[in-house]
């Protein structure tokens, strides 16, 4: 008899075990011959060293197609078992299944176009309205570049600025403070990531989710960097985060310049970057329009009412503007 211990390491063992270890209990049943105990993540089996050789392959391949579309089924157990290939689902267009198989990919043009660039360049910009999927396609991409072992790590970033509420007068400590300016970037993770795996990649700071000040002294190297909400930044900061550019490292900068939250005195460092770096090798830009919202139908139709209110307010004001120089003169 031969005991054997295999690891499951490549995903979730919650997601690999099922509900109430109803996977596990279907594995036992497929290998009737080995005697198996499954705890934390590592399953010991004992048996005849040809059966459990052949239960670690397939455990190997088990947790590959879980990797890869974020669930396991019966039916795509029994195939792998059985050395049928599981019935794929149509792949074409997905960057990455989110949490339970959900598959994530390009809704528009637009996002198309950003998906092509992000390959293309090591430099991406991706500039529109609110709900248009900029950040979360953009997260997507850097985690299926994470599985597919194409970086090391995934650097997210975002300025704290203020857009109403003053950071002093938040509770908690600097962390608790500056968390609450993150947490689209969690959304957006959790979405795609099972709750386990995100917790140990960013407890071993595979992902690290950090305000743009923190960036200050580091060189990013095999890593793919997202900073989010670009347009509040100042000159100074971007030109820093700009140059935290390693060797194999990518980043994506998104933003909304229609939603600047700094001073009226000070510039946006993504106007100013924009104006410099257009048409740089390397540097790809995507400009998302309002057809390009995919969020609840009503978010379109908020973002045409301001922007029409804008418009008014500028009016009156010009009008205004020229009414007191013709009492002056």
């Amino acid at each position: 008899m031969n005991e054997r211990i295999v690891i499951i390491d490549r995903v979730d063992p919650q997601t690999f075990y099922g509900v109430n270890n109803s996977n596990i209990s279907l594995i036992r049943n497929l290998f009737p011959k080995l005697r198996m105990a499954a705890r934390g993540n590592v399953i010991k089996v004992i048996g005849e060293p040809g059966e459990t050789a052949e239960f670690e392959r397939k455990i190997g391949e088990i947790q590959d197609h879980a990797s890869k579309y974020n669930k396991l089924t019966d039916d795509a157990i029994i195939d792998i078992v059985r050395g049928e290939p599981p019935m794929e689902v149509n792949a074409e267009g997905v960057i990455i299944y989110g949490q339970n198989g959900k598959p994530i990919a390009p809704r528009n043009a637009n996002q198309t176009k950003m998906v092509k660039s992000f390959a293309k360049n090591d430099l991406t910009f991706a500039l529109g309205p609110a709900g248009t999927g900029k950040t979360y396609i953009a997260i997507a991409l850097a985690v299926s570049a994470l599985k597919n072992k194409q970086c090391r790590k995934i650097i997210l970033s975002r300025p704290a600025v203020e857009a109403g509420e003053k950071l002093g007068f938040l509770p908690g400590d600097m962390k608790d403070k500056i968390d609450p300016y993150l947490q689209p970037l969690y959304d957006a993770l959790e979405d795609m990531l099972p709750p386990m795996k995100l917790k140990e990649y960013m407890e071993a700071g595979t992902i690290q989710i950090a305000p743009l000040a923190f960036m200050r002294g580091r060189t990013l190297n095999d890593a793919i960097i997202i900073l989010d909400e670009a347009q509040n930044t100042t000159r100074h900061q971007m030109k820093m985060f700009l140059t935290r550019l390693g060797q194999n490292g990518k980043m994506i900068i998104t933003g909304d310049t229609t939603q600047i939250d700094l001073p009226r005195t000070m510039q946006s460092g993504l106007l100013q970057a924009l104006r410099i770096l257009r048409g740089v090798k390397g540097i790809g830009m995507i400009e998302y329009e309002k057809k390009d919202i995919v969020r609840h139908p009503l978010v379109q139709r908020i973002v045409d009412a301001y922007e029409k209110r804008e418009a008014k307010d500028i009016e009156e004001f010009d009008s205004e503007l020229k009414a007191t120089d013709s009492e002056s003169n």
